[in-house]
């Protein structure tokens, strides 16, 4: 089936095994975030580790987005956790409650958030062995408050594949060993 307005990138390189990345339409307000990418000699249990834990979102976030745990010592998750957030947006700063739901270890977890800039985001991480090592698959069914409308296909859409190919590539580097961590 053919989904108008499909949004790809696919983004190879020397560093990277491979990271595809799309955004489409759902609904005429709806949208879904689809991306994948390869963790070479990782295995699900060592993937899910370290992004359960949600101090590595300082890391793992583009520095614009001045992303911040308003409880940096949390690390512990489980079904039903809460953490709270702040992102920096065109200059404001937005408050970020996720909490954890479908929390099965190794395999997936799923964060939604409870308050935050969107009029609602579910966002569901899954780790699959591969003969090479383990696949991460994020998706992400997302709504726009109706204000946000018309900046998603000129700004929000682009951002969003900023952010997840920043997010790859720290994430290789955690792969290679030379992820630099950023503290809270």
């Amino acid at each position: 089936m053919t989904r108008p307005f499909c949004y790809t990138l696919l983004l190879m390189s020397p560093r990277l095994s491979g990271f595809s990345f799309f955004i489409y339409p759902t609904s005429w307000k709806a949208y879904q975030l689809f991306s994948t990418l390869v963790l070479e000699g990782i295995t699900p249990e060592e993937a899910f580790r370290f992004f359960e834990d949600p101090r590595n979102l300082l890391t793992i976030t583009p520095p614009w987005l001045d992303f911040r745990m308003l409880d940096p010592d949390r690390s512990e998750t489980a079904e039903g956790t809460e953490f709270d957030y702040t992102i920096r947006w065109l200059g404001l700063r937005f408050p970020w409650k996720s909490r954890i739901i479908n929390y099965h270890p190794p395999a997936e977890f799923t964060d939604i958030q409870i308050k935050g800039p969107y009029a609602s985001w579910e966002h569901c991480h899954l780790f699959k062995s591969v003969d090479c090592g383990t696949l991460m698959t994020d998706q992400v069914d997302y709504i726009l408050p109706r204000l946000a409308f018309p900046l998603h296909r000129i700004l929000i859409r682009k951002q969003l594949e900023q952010i997840f190919r920043y997010r790859a590539l720290r994430i290789e580097d955690w792969v290679q060993g030379t992820l630099t961590y950023r503290s809270p």
